[in-house]
């Protein structure tokens, strides 16, 4: 279940990146003062912005619940711990056994 929450929350995604790309700016008329905009589309007299913001509008929402949805159920996973992640130096007994037995560096002679 939850990697299919992934792959919808990725296309969702997708699909709101691109119609972000796809919409007109604030400036984007001012190409129809210059002669450059004939807005006679297939999605009405209002033209393609009424329906890019609404379809905007559900897919942003979507998202929102979706990230929120996804957070939720990922709190309660456990993540798997391999071996690379504890990286201490295991302790040898022998090795530990000898270096509490030696003598203190005061005790050593000092050759002259």
């Amino acid at each position: 279940m939850y990697e299919l929450f992934i792959v919808l929350y990725l296309l969702v995604a997708l699909a709101l990146i691109v119609l972000v790309l796809i919409q007109h700016g604030k400036g984007a008329d001012m190409g129809a003062s210059f002669g450059a905009g004939g807005s006679a589309t297939i999605f009405g007299s209002s033209g393609t912005g009424n329906f890019l913001t609404r379809t905007t509008t559900v897919l942003a929402t979507l998202f929102f619940a979706l990230s929120l949805l996804l957070g939720n159920l990922s709190t309660d996973r456990v993540k798997a711990v391999d071996e690379w992640q504890d990286l201490s130096v295991p302790v040898d007994t022998k090795a530990a056994d000898a270096v509490e037995e030696k003598k203190p560096a005061s005790d050593i002679p000092v050759g002259n």
